[in-house]
């Protein structure tokens, strides 16, 4: 299998400037996170103003963003490669952060969908052009490892989105606490653009078309296992972020910036932890068999359900949320290594491309059915358990989608050195 050429070998960067690269793109990654958790941490507030169900509050914190995050993702990619990846990040994450700042004005449920589309439509813009971005800057060798960085801005998003979310609406309710987090990602937005340099790669005609790119991916098993895995895992994974907030407050009764503390640490924490050590044992495994590239992700997927099962079903908040964090830890381990090997699957001219057609998968299995499902079951299913019903809920969720997608990152992994070798040859 070739190798792409050190960033510290390519003439146009250096060790030093692709690590500013990539730091810059964690920071949007971590904005990008940071406006997409707020909302699950303004659950309470929200559905007491405008009047809406659990039902309504999943659809607006997984489906509304996340029908045209995913499907624009695919589009987009394909523009960013046929122009220029940087200009793309910087127009999305300024859309973005303008439309999460005009969520904090909406007045009904109709108006906060379109900002939270609006949202979706801008964050669509970043990671498939930056997961391209990455692999361009960073060899083979060290290629999960940095995209397992990137991935942790995940779970950095997430610790800043709950401290803010919660301490924004203590002290000045939840239309402040969106307005303040999303303006300033506009000025992140110019610093990228001012910034950071597009590499000097192939001729953007030769970027191949997203049909062929569908076709390309879709022959390789390992791909179509590895992405459908994928999105079950980051199924379970959203509805936890979504929902473990309002858990702890209907359950716990843990509100306000204790809540945004502690769980924010401990998801935030843990879940930097794992994308980073994920990263770092898929490039030290992977040098000896490929295989370990989809075997840590598999992992993540069951490797979590004793802790967060537990964590479910116990009384002593603080206990659990000491017990549930190895399980997120555990959880993390999988994004990272992921997103390499498709950079690694696909060809350089298509690999923007490649990540948004991973990230639809992912997004419209994951992002657009997890938190709502998690909302249906409370309303319709396990009604009757009263406030428990969240526990119930989750618990479905977790233990179902877990071992399922363990299943394919297994399979995944069983065809993963064929298709390497189809690839290069």
């Amino acid at each position: 299998m070739s190798e792409t050429k050190p960033a510290s070998e390519t003439p146009f960067t250096t060790p030093a400037y692709s690590r500013y690269v990539l730091g810059i793109l964690f920071l949007a990654y971590v904005f990008n996170f940071v406006d997409r958790q707020i909302p699950s941490m303004l659950v309470e507030p929200i559905k007491a103003e405008l009047g809406l169900s659990d039902t309504q509050m999943g659809f607006l914190t997984g489906t509304a963003f996340a029908l045209f995050y995913a499907t624009l993702g695919v589009p987009i990619a394909r523009f960013a490669d046929l122009w220029s990846r940087c200009n793309v990040i910087s127009i999305g994450l300024a859309l973005w952060s303008i439309m999460t700042a005009l969520s904090g004005l909406a007045q009904n449920f109709l108006q906060l969908a379109a900002a939270r589309i609006g949202v979706g439509v801008g964050e669509a813009a970043l990671s498939p052009p930056a997961h391209s971005l990455i692999a361009a800057y960073f060899p083979l060798s060290q290629r999960a490892t940095a995209l397992g960085i990137y991935a942790m801005g995940i779970h950095i998003g997430i610790l800043f989105g709950a401290l803010a979310g919660d301490f924004l609406r203590e002290v000045w309710g939840w239309r402040i606490a969106f307005i303040a987090v999303g303006l300033p990602g506009v000025a992140l937005a110019l610093l990228l653009y001012l910034t950071v340099r597009e590499p000097p790669q192939r001729s953007r005609s030769e970027a191949p078309p997203v049909s062929e790119v569908f076709r390309y991916l879709w022959a390789l098993r390992s791909f179509r296992h590895a992405a459908f895995a994928t999105g079950l895992t980051a199924f379970a994974g959203y509805a936890f972020a979504n929902w473990t907030p309002t858990y702890l407050e209907r359950v716990h009764g843990l509100v306000g910036t204790e809540r945004g503390v502690k769980y924010g640490l401990v998801l935030g924490v843990g879940g930097a932890l794992g994308s980073v050590l994920a990263g770092w044992l898929s490039d030290r495994f992977g040098r000896g068999d490929v295989r370990w590239w989809l075997w840590i992700p598999a992992l993540a997927t069951i490797g979590p359900l004793p802790f967060t099962l537990i964590f479910f079903f116990g009384d002593n908040v603080n206990a659990m949320l000491g017990w549930v964090f190895p399980g997120l830890l555990i959880a993390a381990m999988y994004q990272g290594p992921v997103f390499a090997t498709v950079q690694t699957l696909a060809h350089e001219q298509m690999r923007a491309v490649a990540s948004g057609i991973l990230l639809f998968v992912i997004n419209i299995i994951g992002l657009a059915l997890g938190p709502p499902t998690v909302g249906l079951l409370n309303d319709y299913v396990f009604d009757a358990h009263g406030v428990d019903a969240i526990r119930y809920s989750m618990a479905t969720v977790l233990l179902v989608m877990g071992v399922w997608g363990f299943l394919h990152f297994l399979l995944g992994a069983r065809y993963l050195r064929a298709d390497l070798y189809r690839k290069d040859a």
